[in-house]
């Protein structure tokens, strides 16, 4: 498969092998694909899929906790950020079970043939995550799912047991951050995108409701 090299060049800091490069490229033609079938990305985002995708996502890597088995991908959707992290996961050689939590069944069906045609350590759960309880996973993540107050009570209710929560926020993210304070507490820590100069993420802990 030729790939465009260069576009992919920002994962030498997370020290990303030039083969999963090609896995990488190999899943955003599976999308590509598959979007002239069902809604999986945005029409303006096919062009610069590698910065505001492939790129977009793998950046949580630092963020996640390695010492954990499993990690949990809050509706998943094309698999963003759930298999891009699985396969650069793979990549470090690092034992994580990745957890996607998508309702809709044509999403959950392509997700199972990522799956199977990349052959990655990924479970898919094909359920409203809102009606699951007393979940167990260690870092959970979140990417243009929910506003952030909504995904910090589905956390404290339909989760018993985790490690940390990592939240993509775009330009009103400070905003949902006051949002969420009143009605939350919680620990938190931010990293400014590498792909957009109004987004960072956030890595929150110990979130108890007030």
């Amino acid at each position: 498969m030729d790939i465009n090299l260069d576009s992919y060049q920002i994962l030498d800091k997370f020290n990303v092998s030039r083969e999963t490069y090609h896995i990488l490229d190999e899943f955003r033609e599976l999308v590509l694909h598959k979007n002239k079938e069902i809604n999986l990305i945005g029409a303006k985002t096919i062009n610069n899929f590698v910065e505001r995708h492939i790129v977009d996502c793998a950046q949580a890597i630092d963020f996640i906790d390695k010492n954990n088995k499993t990690c949990t991908d809050l509706g998943s959707g094309a698999g963003l950020p759930g298999v891009v992290l699985a396969i650069v996961l793979r990549d470090k050689s690092i034992n994580m079970k990745m957890n996607l939590y998508e309702k809709s069944y044509h999403k959950s069906s392509f997700l199972r043939q990522v799956v199977r045609k990349l052959k990655l350590d990924v479970q898919i759960f094909e359920k409203d995550i809102f009606k699951e309880e007393n979940l167990i996973s260690g870092s959970i993540i979140a990417r243009a799912f929910k506003p952030l107050p909504i995904i910090l009570e589905l956390v404290e209710k339909s989760f018993k047991n985790y490690t940390n929560l990592i939240v993509f926020m775009g330009k009103n993210g400070k905003q949902l951050i006051e949002d969420a304070v009143k009605k939350c507490e919680f620990e938190y820590k931010e990293k400014k995108s590498l792909t957009s100069n109004d987004s960072f993420l956030i890595n929150i802990k110990n979130i108890k409701k007030k």
